[in-house]
């Protein structure tokens, strides 16, 4: 079979992806993204697929590639990562108390036969009120300038999140179920690369 090779640096897609027991690599990718388009799908799908394929064009022998993007959208606008926890602050204080959706792009490329595919899942978020002390609290504590919208909904941030409708593990970064169908089209099956000794819940 051939590999899987992520094009992510992301730490929780690769927990995430490592957690099935599927074996995979990372090789990072350093395309440009882009924060505005068509719709928020567009904008996801076209980061996803600019990381995949500049991975895909740089690997010696046949993979099956996967980029992500994840964004957050709120008012009609993309919060990406915050530059500085100032930024992450202002972020915090515009989604307190307020619903926003998360989207994650998903591109994936068989290099062998050249096959594609690309998707995105959409979550609705909802926080709940936050105090300013408890905004400075979270992002002192966290530092969360890694993290588009500066957060996430485990650990620490499961404070902030009133509720959610949708994947939960979109908000995470990474819809493994969206993956799954994304791959099958391109003829790989999660399912069959399971290890049983490398498997965990989370």
């Amino acid at each position: 079979m051939i590999p899987i090779v992520l094009a992510s640096g992301s730490p929780r897609r690769r927990a995430l992806l490592a957690a099935l027991g599927v074996p995979f690599e990372v090789q990072l990718s350093h395309a440009d993204e882009i924060f505005e388009g068509d719709s928020p799908s567009a904008i996801v799908e076209t980061n996803a697929c600019a990381k995949r394929d500049e991975v895909a064009a740089i690997l010696p022998s046949p993979a099956a590639v996967i980029g992500a993007d994840t964004l957050v959208f709120i008012d009609g606008h993309v919060l990406g990562k915050p530059a500085d926890i100032e930024e992450a602050q202002a972020m915090l204080r515009r989604l307190s108390g307020r619903p926003h959706e998360v989207l994650t792009g998903l591109a994936v490329v068989n290099t062998e036969t050249g096959a594609l595919a690309q998707g995105s899942e959409t979550t609705r978020v909802t926080f709940r009120e936050l105090s300013e002390t408890e905004i400075v609290c979270f992002t002192e504590a966290v530092r969360p300038v890694d993290r588009a919208g500066a957060y996430t909904v485990d650990g620490p941030g499961s404070l902030l999140v009133a509720g959610y409708q949708g994947c939960y593990q979109n908000v995470l970064g990474f819809p493994i179920v969206r993956l799954d169908l994304l791959l099958r089209q391109v003829g790989i099956n999660l399912f069959d690369r399971i290890d049983s000794e490398n498997a965990v819940f989370l």
